[in-house]
């Protein structure tokens, strides 16, 4: 389902004529060379397609139209090599609707001082040229990510390709489609929100079907194909039966296989990238989906439960962000369930009642099928497992009615103390920081849902940027937050949202 995309990023370097050709000439062949480097750093995630340099209002108008056109063009990277009068970039920059990176850099590390001259001033002058067209972009009040430091430098690399996934999720937000199986759980006020508005401003489609349209779908996968797919989920996954007759556990197994297929042919059929669930709403499903989402999920498809379609574009979103990321850890959305609260061992145990992502299992993982008192079903199979330990971020998407809100908290993941054999979910335990009390104190006074879309493998600064992007409020749960500071935050933020 997750098929990487061929974007590119287009790499615009600033210049005029008043220096003449050989002055151009080298800007050219400088933008030609720190291009060809980046793309052979190894570090970037997409490639970089260098650009005639932009001398002209009309070509700088030109180039960025064609950006807005092309669908491979994920973002722009813009550099002044030398002084690039402000006023040209004007109306390129009032048409521009792809991302924008500002790239601070200049050409040479180091001042010859033995050489330098002024023709090499006047050549070499982004340290001008870069804070003219700075200004003119902060003037258009245009959202844009701007990175300071030699283009050599790998923490330079490294802060180009965060932005480059964060760029992929600003254009890939306008093709998420979700399908909601059914509707809102009853009278839950996070999980609901405004579809309309969250269509304007991030280009999401929320759909809703009837279940028993779905359960149609999955009814009509043939017994072969779901043979076929509980032969590899024997394969791939170790089985604790529970003292369950053996022939027994496969029969619920096989319900989950068939849902997984149906359900995913009829997402491919719709062309939806995400789909919510309602125990409440199960029509003819024999089963609560469960290993069914788990996999759906680990290719990349995003997941709410109770109908939370916020939460479930948020996790198709991240995923999308880290596709291709080499060492990913992970990404799935997670439930807030129990506290521990012995002092020196606080932490949130994160579950749900079935639906947890593979993609973040730290070690073997197993189907187990147990009863499940919600949604008046037969037993349904899950996948169990415990999460891998290391640094990660929770991510919640609120309506605050006015407006969204993006709430991003920094949290530790580790193993429980003990492990917890009569819960036959799987689970990951976490700290925020900067504790966990005065982590949950801002979770709470931010509005932050129950329900968070989870990574290991993007960074708060992502998040924010992409919300930055997008137009959003984003409030940041971190290692220096004091609840004094974050609640004049939030009161700025009910100014400036407003």
């Amino acid at each position: 389902m997750l098929k990487r995309k061929n974007y590119k990023f287009w790499f615009c370097t600033g210049s005029q004529d008043l220096y003449g050709d050989a002055v151009l000439k080298n800007v050219a062949d400088h933008s030609k060379e720190i291009v060809d480097a980046l793309n052979r750093s190894g570090v970037l995630p997409y490639e970089v397609v260098w650009k005639p340099v932009l001398i002209t209002n009309q070509l700088i108008r030109e180039t960025f139209n064609n950006a807005n056109n092309d669908e491979e063009c994920a973002g722009i990277i813009t550099w002044m090599h030398t002084f690039s009068p402000a006023k040209s970039w004007i109306l390129g920059l009032q048409e521009l609707r792809k991302p924008l990176l500002h790239l601070h850099t200049q050409y040479n590390e180091e001042i010859p001082y033995d050489t330098i001259d002024m023709d090499f001033m006047n050549e070499n002058q982004a340290a001008h040229g870069d804070r003219e067209y700075g200004h003119i972009v902060s003037r258009m009040r245009i959202d844009r990510k701007v990175v300071v430091g030699y283009w050599k430098d790998e923490v330079v690399r490294k802060k180009i390709a965060s932005w480059m996934r964060t760029a992929v999720g600003v254009i890939e937000s306008s093709h998420i489609r979700v399908m909601r199986v059914a509707d809102n759980m009853r009278n839950v006020a996070v999980t609901e929100g405004d579809k309309v508005e969250a269509q304007i401003k991030f280009g999401w489609e929320v759909d809703a079907y009837p279940v028993n349209e779905i359960a149609e779908c999955v009814d009509s996968v043939s017994d072969s194909d779901t043979a076929a797919l509980v032969d590899e989920y024997y394969e791939k996954y170790d089985l604790i039966l529970d003292d369950r007759d053996a022939g027994e556990f496969n029969k619920h197994v096989a319900v989950q296989a068939r849902i997984e297929l149906g359900f995913e042919r009829f997402l491919e059929e719709k062309n939806y990238q995400a789909i919510v669930t309602h125990f409440g709403d199960l029509g003819a499903l024999k089963q609560l989906p469960g290993l069914a989402i788990q996999r759906l999920m680990e290719k990349g498809y995003g997941f709410g439960a109770e109908g939370d379609w916020k939460v479930a574009a948020m996790v198709r979103l991240m995923k999308i962000m880290t596709e291709g990321m080499e060492g990913a850890k992970g990404t799935s959305m997670m439930e807030d369930y129990t506290y521990n609260l012995v002092h020196g061992k606080e932490g949130i145990l994160e579950a749900h009642m079935l639906e947890v992502c593979p993609s973040i299992a730290d070690g073997k993982i197993a189907i187990r099928v147990n009863p499940l008192s919600m949604g008046s079903r037969e037993d349904p199979a899950r996948l169990v497992f415990t999460s891998k330990e290391g640094p990660g971020i929770a991510v919640s998407m609120v309506d605050l009615g006015n407006r969204f809100r993006l709430i991003i908290n920094d949290v530790e993941c580790r193993k429980t103390e003990k492990p917890m054999p009569a819960l036959p979910v799987a689970t990951n335990y976490w700290t925020p920081y900067p504790d966990l009390y005065t982590g949950a104190e801002a979770w709470i006074l931010a509005g932050g849902a129950h329900h968070t879309a989870f990574t290991y493998d993007l960074t708060a600064e992502q998040m924010g940027d992409w919300a930055e992007m997008m137009g959003i409020e984003a409030v940041f749960i971190d290692k220096n937050t004091t609840i004094r500071e974050f609640k004049r935050d939030l009161k700025l933020g009910e100014v400036f949202y407003r």
